[in-house]
């Protein structure tokens, strides 16, 4: 059956493209923490670990629900490594050597997300789908809140 929910094909396709985007870079970002949370060291271990696995748990679920959006838009969601590369803005990098590092590394993937979830927001609010730009403001809103928690933690303490 073909999909009428009141926004027009293309701007779905091109909600639908720009979710994939935060999929991919949510889905990679997932990894990385989540290779943090196994491999950080020091004596921050305890705390970083716990920090780590709360933030890839959050985003864990949040793809699901990513990419169920993008199915009720009724495109396909990418679900291989291959298509979730070739979306990604996030890089690779190294495993962290310091486990400050590992603190200051997911800034910046959380970061993109953020950059990738406006894009999203502005895509859907000129289409009058709001519950895509609803999706992407709670996106913004839990990378920008961790963005700033690791920011925090990574400081000096003279800010």
């Amino acid at each position: 059956m073909e999909t009428n929910t009141g926004i027009e094909a293309g701007a779905r396709r091109d909600a639908a493209d720009q979710l994939s985007r935060v999929l991919a870079d949510t889905y990679t970002l997932y990894l990385k923490t989540h290779g943090y949370h196994w491999n950080v060291t020091g004596p921050m271990f305890r705390s970083l670990h716990l920090m780590f696995e709360e933030e890839y748990l959050e985003m864990r679920d949040a793809v699901d629900g990513i990419a169920e959006r993008t199915r009720a838009l009724g495109h396909p969601a990418p679900g291989s490594y291959a298509e979730m590369a070739d979306l990604t803005s996030i890089p690779e990098d190294g495993r962290p050597e310091q486990a400050l590092d590992t603190v200051r590394r997911p800034v910046e993937g959380h970061e993109t997300v953020i950059r990738t979830a406006r894009a999203l927001a502005s895509v859907a609010e000129s289409a009058g789908d709001v519950a895509t730009a609803d999706l992407a403001t709670e996106r913004i809103e839990i990378h920008e809140k961790t963005a700033w928690m690791l920011r925090t933690t990574a400081s000096d303490g003279k800010a």
